[in-house]
């Protein structure tokens, strides 16, 4: 009976920490259906106030595509996860979609679901 509580402590901890979300940077995102975290790939955050984050250090506009070919260097497969909170410009999304476009990176955007 021991070893089996033991067990169910050891699987709800592991279990727990993989369910945590990695990001630090917190942003109300628009809400979909389907999963798209992927713990394997570069987050980029814009958030209200168009301050734009790479994983959690927050970057200039003009830095970004510099920054994402640095950071996608020793990565396989080149994909960001773009999360972009309800009310940004649709223009800061597109922006970072052209860089990633021009350099061969797959964009999948974040969502929350309902």
């Amino acid at each position: 009976m021991t070893d089996i509580v033991f067990l169910l402590l050891i699987f709800f901890m592991i279990a727990s920490t993989l369910a945590k979300n990695l990001d630090t940077i917190d942003v109300k995102l628009p809400q979909a259906k389907g999963k798209t975290e992927n713990r394997n790939t570069v987050s980029l955050t814009i958030n209200n106030r168009s301050q734009f984050y790479l994983d959690s250090k927050q970057i200039s506009k003009s830095r970004i595509e510099q920054e994402l070919i640095t950071k996608l260097k020793g990565f396989s497969s080149r994909s960001i996860v773009l999360r972009a909170e309800e009310k940004v410009s649709i223009d800061q999304v597109v922006f970072v979609m052209n860089i990633a476009n021009k350099n061969s990176i797959k964009v999948v955007l974040a969502v929350d679901a309902p």
